[in-house]
């Protein structure tokens, strides 16, 4: 059966860019293994969907080997541009800490808004569909599925990376993109929590613990919460971070972000008679301020303890330095960084240079945004580019 456009993936880049592709006019077949359409839309943020964010657009908000590749896409299809769709299906939704926009409601909602602007562009999705192999000659991608044989002159890769594979995630992206001669640059698991080895295991009894911190990795740092679990770090600053961070690489956590590095001075001073670890604990949770005070070694009164011993805890609370032992890899990662080239792909439809027809969008490519609706509005922005010329 001839379609002008197959698209394989029908998560949030694939979905934007079959209803594009359809509301054009064109053809399109939607296939996926899944037995439903938008499976980590419905997932995302607690079942609310952190569907974009007011920074989106910023293309220095996402890691890629070409950290200009992005700009193109994200600046033909803006947060606004997402929006205003979202507002024209009167869905509600707000704004919470650093940008990020929730659904209201559920996440759900999103997922019927773009099922059912892909019906008004007449797309044909097929679930459950297993493809079996991909051929391509005299101007046609021959698709070989489950449930017999699609051709079309346009191919469209949409099937993210292996970031939750007990969602179904793959690396099928990545195989295609080798089939046909493309690069691909080196996946690793990206916002996932760190784990932590022998030496820092007094955090362990610490699980469930959380407190805001600038997690910093080379000349990179983010303010947000930290989150002591029974493996390691997550929680939002730790996640960030893990972007950037590569194995055998140190990490910095300021665990007093407001306060001087001078303040376990300043609070022998004002508290002289004070126990250090009374003094700790004014400034965190009992559970934490008793592990930072056996790590630092310290005890006593603070009028007891040399200022120079106090100047250097504070200068630990600010730059606590760790190695983590790993991640806890693409089964707990909320994204993949790394993916297909963009050397070998354009920026404005991401197609493939040397491949006329196939295209690579979403999370398969090299473009990695920040935690908090940015890789949404990758796939948004990416989907749209590639329907507008698939």
């Amino acid at each position: 059966m001839a379609f002008d456009v197959i698209i394989i993936g029908a998560g949030a880049a694939g979905m934007m860019c079959a209803l594009t592709a359809g509301q054009r006019g064109r053809r399109v077949l939607l296939l996926d293994h899944l037995d439903r359409a938008g499976a980590k839309i419905l997932v995302s943020g607690g079942g609310r969907c952190n569907f974009t964010n007011v920074n989106g657009g910023i293309a220095d908000r996402y890691l890629s080997a070409n950290p200009h590749f992005a700009k193109s896409a994200l600046g033909r299809f803006a947060p606004g541009d997402f929006v205003a769709m979202v507002d024209a299906y009167g869905i509600a939704w707000h704004e919470k800490t650093l940008g990020q926009l929730f659904c209201d409601g559920s996440a759900k909602q999103i997922v019927a808004m773009l099922a059912d602007e892909c019906a008004k562009g007449g797309v044909e999705t097929r679930l459950l569909t297993r493809i079996v192999g991909i051929a391509h000659a005299d101007g046609m991608y021959r698709v070989e599925t489950s449930a017999g044989e699609v051709c079309a002159p346009s191919l469209v890769i949409a099937t993210g990376g292996p970031s939750i594979p007990k969602m179904g995630a793959t690396g099928f992206a990545y195989d295609v993109a080798r089939q046909f001669g493309l690069k691909v640059v080196e996946p690793r698991p990206a916002l996932v929590p760190l784990t932590l080895g022998a030496d820092d295991r007094l955090f362990e009894q610490l699980s469930g613990v959380s407190l805001d911190v600038i997690a910093s990795s080379g000349k990179t740092s983010f303010r947000e919460a930290a989150l002591f679990t029974h493996r390691g770090l997550s929680g939002p600053a730790i996640l960030q971070i893990s972007s950037y961070w590569r194995n055998g690489g140190e990490i910095a956590l300021d665990l007093l972000p407001d306060a001087g590095a001078t303040m376990l001075v300043d609070a022998k001073a004002a508290r002289p008679k004070a126990e250090f670890r009374t003094v700790l604990r004014d400034l965190f949770a009992d559970r934490l301020a008793d592990a930072l005070a056996d790590r630092l070694a310290l005890s006593g009164t603070m009028a007891g303890l040399k200022d120079q011993a106090l100047a250097d805890a504070g200068g630990r609370l600010k730059g606590w330095r760790f190695t983590p032992s790993g991640s806890e890899g693409f089964a707990k990662a909320e994204v993949t960084i790394g993916g297909v080239s963009t050397d070998g792909l354009d920026q404005k439809g991401l197609m493939a240079k040397k491949v006329p027809g196939l295209h690579f969008i979403g999370e398969a490519v090299d473009v990695t945004g920040w935690l908090g609706g940015y890789n949404f509005q990758w796939a948004w922005a990416s989907g749209r580019a590639a329907g507008e010329v698939a």
